[in-house]
């Protein structure tokens, strides 16, 4: 796992190349780590996950997968969903850059993400059933509320893959671009939500999360609330001057 910021915007990088950057001990405690140190920080507004060489990510590794922890520690599995919950609730705009495979674990990181802007050559699939393996980050669970349920079913029970395409045409993948303009075009989508309102967009994505949840009634009231609240933001009080002067509002998030 590598990072880095330009600008507002934080970079994360699975970094095992060789590996198809599958997901071992030690990538998900420092992807965990660096979530939690990042949320807390003001600097960074919007989160991009990335991966390195010609996969996103395969999903976990699994030559640790069967391995037995030590006693008193989590095992593999335990580690991931902990990861996964981190990057799920995780306040601030996440984006997936997909460059390439997509698959099992790796398409569950994808279905924890906000947007997702893929490589025409990338590919998205659950995979599990290859290998006699169960899903456990979402892959069965998420995936049906994410794409029509009878595809969700096709890629979980046969174990295919989609093309960038064909994912954005189900609705999984927002943008699709040349390989080449991958990393520009989401530095570009990631300056421009930096730009806004930091409240705003963690209010926004509180109730966005919540509403599936939610009667539509319980959901507006939810919507409501974090309206009100935000009616006494310094942030409201900035972007309505700036509207009135004909200027770029410069939000500071609270």
């Amino acid at each position: 796992m590598s990072y880095s910021k330009a600008g507002a915007v934080g970079w994360l990088v699975l970094d095992r190349p060789d590996a198809l950057n599958s997901l071992d001990r030690e990538s998900v405690q420092q992807f965990t780590e660096r979530l939690a140190t990042w949320r807390d920080d003001a600097s960074v507004r919007v989160l991009v996950v990335t991966g390195s060489g010609r996969a996103f990510c395969a999903g976990a590794d699994l030559k640790q997968a069967g391995s037995k922890p030590e006693p008193g520690e989590k095992d593999l599995l335990d580690l991931i969903v902990i990861l996964f919950d981190a990057l799920r609730s995780f306040p601030k705009p996440v984006i997936a850059a997909v460059n390439g495979l997509a698959f099992a674990g790796g398409l569950e990181v994808v279905l924890c993400c906000d947007l997702v802007i893929a490589a025409e050559t990338a590919r998205f699939g659950d995979a599990h059933s290859n290998f006699g393996v169960f899903p456990g980050g979402g892959g069965a669970a998420i995936l049906p509320r994410k794409i029509p349920a009878n595809v969700a079913r096709y890629l979980l029970f046969t174990g295919e893959a989609l093309s960038a395409a064909d994912a954005r045409l189900y609705g999984l993948v927002n943008e699709v671009v040349p390989a080449g303009e991958l990393e520009t075009h989401v530095q570009a989508l990631a300056d421009r939500l930096a730009a806004k309102s930091p409240l705003v967009l963690a209010g926004m994505k509180r109730v966005a999360n919540e509403a599936a949840d939610k009667s539509a009634a319980d959901a507006l009231r939810h919507e409501l609330l974090e309206c009100r609240n935000h009616g006494r933001s310094w942030d409201i009080t900035e972007g309505l001057a700036a509207f009135r002067e004909k200027r770029e509002p410069q939000f500071k998030g609270y």
